[in-house]
């Protein structure tokens, strides 16, 4: 794969350890995958997948926390996401660790059965709704191609027994997929309710699945400062291996 030209690594947005291009990917970079790399728990995970890895952000962030020997495998259905992506790796000092595969989770997961420790996604989740006029963007926002009972069902079949399964989703689709995962006996062993001010309702939920059924841990995470108008503590102490600005 290319490397980036002094001209694209200009415009690409800079990490402490890695650059992100986003050209060719629908979904661009954003704080949902930030908050997810940062988040998931890496410990012991030495085979790590990455559904719907779009600019490969939380491939690159689990391979700069992640064990030295710890490999990636990061699938994107879509062919401009893998091409950003693989562009991403190629150009991170951890192309060693991350394969680029271009390929729904679900035919993926035929060929892969039970060799993961750690499943980290930042799924699509509208299920309803308008679509929008950009296909390609209706597909990943609207969960056309990417159900989330079909994803669970792929984590279930590529899961270790041991392994955990991380993602992050809305609040009210997140309730709903936790309900969902229990049925196909995946269950929350840790839940982080965020929220982007101090004074503002929950947003999302950061969700970490087992197949073991455990007490789950539960707490929270803000975003900004409603009273300094800036980034909370919180958000700094999960981000600043990361963020140059931190």
């Amino acid at each position: 794969m290319a490397f980036m030209s002094p001209e694209k690594l200009k415009a690409a947005f800079n990490f402490k350890q890695f650059s992100i291009v986003q050209d060719h990917c629908v979904m661009k970079l954003n704080t949902d995958g930030v908050l997810l790399g940062a988040w998931c728990d890496v410990t012991g995970a030495s085979n790590v997948l990455d559904i719907g890895t779009g600019t490969g952000i939380i491939a690159l962030m689990v391979a700069q926390r992640a064990a030295e020997n710890a490999k990636i495998t990061a699938v994107d259905i879509d062919d401009g996401a893998c091409i950003d992506a693989s562009i991403n790796v190629a150009n991170s000092p951890f192309a060693d660790k991350i394969m680029v595969v271009n390929s729904s989770v679900q035919d993926f997961s035929y060929e892969s059965i039970g060799n993961f420790d750690l499943i980290i996604s930042n799924p699509p989740f509208f299920t309803g709704g308008t679509f929008s006029a950009n296909e390609n963007k209706a597909n990943v926002r609207h969960a056309i191609k990417l159900p989330h009972g079909e994803l669970l069902t792929s984590v279930q079949r590529l899961l270790k027994p041991n392994g955990k399964f991380a993602l992050i989703l809305p609040y009210l689709e997140g309730l709903r997929l936790i309900e969902l995962a229990e049925r196909s006996n995946l269950f929350p062993v840790r839940i982080t309710e965020v929220m982007s001010k101090t004074d503002r309702p929950i947003e999302r939920l950061l969700i970490e699945l087992s197949k073991k059924k455990v007490d789950c841990v539960q707490n929270q995470v803000i975003i900004h400062d409603s009273e300094k108008n800036d980034y909370h503590q919180d958000y700094v102490q999960l981000t600043k291996d990361f963020y140059l600005k931190f």
